[in-house]
């Protein structure tokens, strides 16, 4: 089994404590997003074939990243570096601190063990087309070497998205949508940025925005996962293509994770409606609880899972 922790929020930056717990306890509860009752997701290490990491602040989870390859499971640490203002992004670490961050895990774990993220691509009246040219390229060069996939998608507008970016964007930051053949048009444009800085390009779960330069990316990805076992002696990954929704091509996972539990008020954020609320978890959570950013006394008791 694959885990994933996590896509709904950020485990590596906030969690990391709860996460050395869950895996010293051999298990973690995830609560069911769409209702009903909540998952046991075994940790031990006879279930686990190896774990993906979401973050945009790695540099807390590092003794979390040696203490899972000391368990002998290969990881990828799959981080999202913009480089946005800050009415875009208002709480996430510099570029600079976190692209020497990545330096440091791919000299100690290897290049396929981090996958960066330019991840969405948010168009506005200052982040138009030359910026993410000169921003791109600016962060391309810094990562070069530290990785060998950048994943590059077009903001999804869902609803929650939507009012985010309008109350953002609303004092003279103006943003919008475009038409397809204007996303792949941009898309392309970075492509050739990495391409020339040694990162392959894809393109999350948007196959409608893939071009001749841009591949489909597999975020969760028993291939990777088994080139990296592979290089210290680990059994082969396995596991069959199950997308986490129209487009994916990732290969099945379980998530650990839980939506409205990260504050880093990114504003195009699909696991966020409101920072406060997802503030106020973090800071009610019991790091040695089973669930994740829930408060003991609303957890679910493990004896009825």
């Amino acid at each position: 089994m694959i885990v994933s922790a996590s896509h709904r929020t950020d485990i590596p930056a906030f969690y990391g404590e709860w996460f050395l717990a869950r895996l010293k306890a051999g298990y973690a509860l995830a609560a069911n997003p769409y209702g009903g009752n909540p998952t046991r997701i075994a940790l031990d290490a006879a279930s686990v074939d190896g774990f993906v990491f979401w973050t945009r602040n790695p540099a807390p989870f590092l003794p979390a990243l040696a203490a899972v390859r000391a368990r002998g499971h290969p990881f990828v640490v799959q981080t999202t570096i913009t480089g946005y203002p800050r009415f875009l992004d208002r709480h996430v670490p510099s570029p600079e601190h976190t692209v020497a961050v990545l330096h440091r895990i791919c000299a100690d774990f290897g290049a396929d063990s981090v996958v960066w993220r330019y991840d969405p691509v948010v168009w506005t009246a200052n982040t138009d087309a030359a910026f993410h040219r000169a921003n791109f390229r600016r962060l391309a060069a810094a990562l070069e070497g530290a990785a060998n996939e950048v994943v590059l998608s077009w903001v999804h507008p869902y609803a929650k998205t939507r009012r985010n970016l309008a109350a953002a964007t609303r004092d003279g930051h103006a943003w919008r949508d475009h038409a397809d053949a204007e996303k792949r048009e941009i898309l392309e444009m970075l492509a050739e940025i990495a391409l020339r800085h040694g990162f392959r390009p894809t393109v999350c779960a948007q196959p409608h925005l893939l071009t001749p330069a841009l591949a489909p990316a597999r975020c969760v990805d028993a291939g990777r996962l088994s080139r990296i076992a592979a290089r210290f002696g680990a059994p082969p990954v396995e596991a069959e293509e199950h997308g986490n929704r129209p487009g994916c091509a990732c290969h099945r996972s379980r998530d650990l994770g839980a939506y409205e539990t990260c504050p880093h008020g990114c504003v195009y954020c699909y696991a966020v409606a409101e920072t406060a609320r997802a503030a106020a978890r973090v800071r009610g959570h019991d790091p040695a609880g089973a669930f994740l950013g829930v408060p003991v006394e609303a957890q679910t008791k493990e004896a009825e899972v």
